[in-house]
Order: structure tokens, then sequence, then C-alpha cells
């Protein structure tokens, strides 16, 4: 992939919900796993959240840009991020 920074450690959040956030971290070329960015998934009702990178990353990048090209309700994008509850395994001490 072209036109990607050398050093991406820029965190955006990308959205915030009464029950969900998702924070997109940029691309990282000096890591492999990091070279497409990643995303950490937080359900803040049970204070869990799940990191994705690499082709995880970019699959997910790829639903989230068909699931905004519906425009779909704050109900339809939690819904949308509920599926990944079950891999929500880390505990979410400090945010």
């Amino acid at each position: 992939m072209t036109g990607l920074p050398k050093k991406g450690r820029k965190m955006n959040l990308i959205y915030n919900s009464d029950q969900y956030s998702v924070v997109e971290f940029g691309a990282d070329t000096d890591h492999e796993t990091m070279r497409f960015g990643g995303y950490e998934i937080t359900d803040k009702s049970v204070r869990r959240e799940w990191f994705i990178e690499g082709a995880l990353a970019l699959n997910f990048r790829k639903n989230v840009h068909e699931l905004i090209a519906t425009e779909p309700s704050i109900e339809e994008i939690d819904d949308f991020l509920a599926q990944f509850d079950s891999y929500m395994g880390q505990s979410v001490l400090l945010h």
C-alpha cells in the first residue's frame, strides 16, 4: 500500500456511543502487524475491549465502510459492534 506514513502513531476516536467506543490506530510500517493500522473496540457496559490489527483490521475497516454507506442509526452501529462482544476478553482498567 502506498501513501502510508512511515510512522502513524496517531489515534482517532472514530465512534462513541453510550454502549461502545472505537479507536483507530494509524499505520506503522516499522511493525508488520500494524502496517495497516488497528482498532480498539470497547464495550463500556462490561468494561471489556478487543484490539484488532493486520488482516482483521483490514476486514473490519471494509465492513465499517460498507455499514457507513447505509447511513445507519446509532442502534444499528451498536448492533454491528455487538457481534464482537465474545472476543472482548481484555478488561479495561484505565480509560
